[in-house]
């Protein structure tokens, strides 16, 4: 079978390509996406054809920029075969149940590809730091982490952990810019404000995660998220890195010849509208 030929994965750093700022110009950005696009709906073939398990965790401080890598991710692909996971809250029947019960449930099987959104390494970063498990809970998490991902992945479940680095500095512009979009005041939980606050806690936090759960067989990966759209493309670029996958073959798409026309009278029927309206103009909608 003849091997899927992989996009360019280097970003050119010409004039072209790269803003006064250093960043990622958006025609650069948009045409490297759009070939890893090509290349995840490549994999996406692969995965239900081989019938293979892959499970993708995100984690980061909140502003990372783990919403919008997720959605680059997963513009161009089928929500049946990758399917985002973001769980709530536990409701107070979860609290009772063994830790990790609620994020088995969400697990991959065949043809699949799960993402998380935040994962049951909640224990390690937010419910510590914001008091919601004592130490020994931590604790008994770092301790049990290990083995419990050991056993996802002999179960044949590809399992990938991305950790998003974002600085200080960043993660205060970002979070400054929710206040006055509207678009994003949802963003902005009193959650959200407590853990900027703890900054420091936060990142003891995650080196007590990385020194316990960073194995042979479920290593952390570290993104630098500053930039997001450079972000978005490392972080596409080195999952479709972890996985191996060909393209499979397919035969020419044809459209199909329309069926004749029958006999048929279209019924006089008031149907409701939806207003056309005159948009880019200060046009009042009624």
């Amino acid at each position: 079978m003849k091997k899927s030929k992989k996009p360019r994965h280097e970003l050119e750093a010409g004039a072209h390509s790269i803003s006064a700022s250093g960043k990622l110009k958006r025609a650069a950005y948009e045409q490297e996406l759009a070939n890893l696009h090509a290349e995840l709906v490549k994999l996406q073939r692969w995965v239900v054809h081989k019938g293979l398990k892959v499970c993708v965790l995100f984690e980061g401080r909140d502003g990372a920029g783990k919403g919008g890598t997720i959605k680059a991710l997963t513009e161009r692909v089928s929500p049946r075969v990758f399917r985002v996971v973001a769980l709530p809250a536990p409701t107070e029947r979860e609290k009772t149940q063994m830790y990790f019960q609620r994020y088995a449930a969400h697990l991959p099987s065949a043809g699949e590809v799960v993402i998380f959104d935040r994962s049951w390494y909640n224990r390690a970063g937010v419910e510590r730091v914001m008091g919601f498990a004592t130490e020994d809970q931590v604790k008994r998490f770092l301790d049990v982490a290990p083995n419990t991902e050991k056993m996802i992945v002999e179960s044949g479940i590809i399992l990938i952990k991305y950790w998003l680095e974002v600085s200080q500095d960043e993660q205060t512009r970002r979070m400054e810019g929710r206040i006055n979009d509207p678009r994003k005041l949802w963003k902005l939980s009193p959650m959200d404000l407590q853990s900027y606050e703890r900054w420091h806690d936060y990142s003891r936090a995650r080196d007590d995660m990385f020194l316990a759960t960073d194995t042979s067989w479920a290593p952390w990966f570290v993104a630098n998220s500053d930039d997001k759209k450079r972000l978005r493309l490392n972080v596409i670029h080195h999952l479709l890195s972890r996985i191996p996958y060909e393209d499979v073959p397919s035969k020419p798409v044809k459209l199909p010849k329309r069926q004749s026309a029958p006999e048929h009278h279209r019924v006089d029927y008031p149907v409701k509208l939806v207003p056309e309206l005159t948009w880019g103009e200060a046009a009042a909608a009624s």
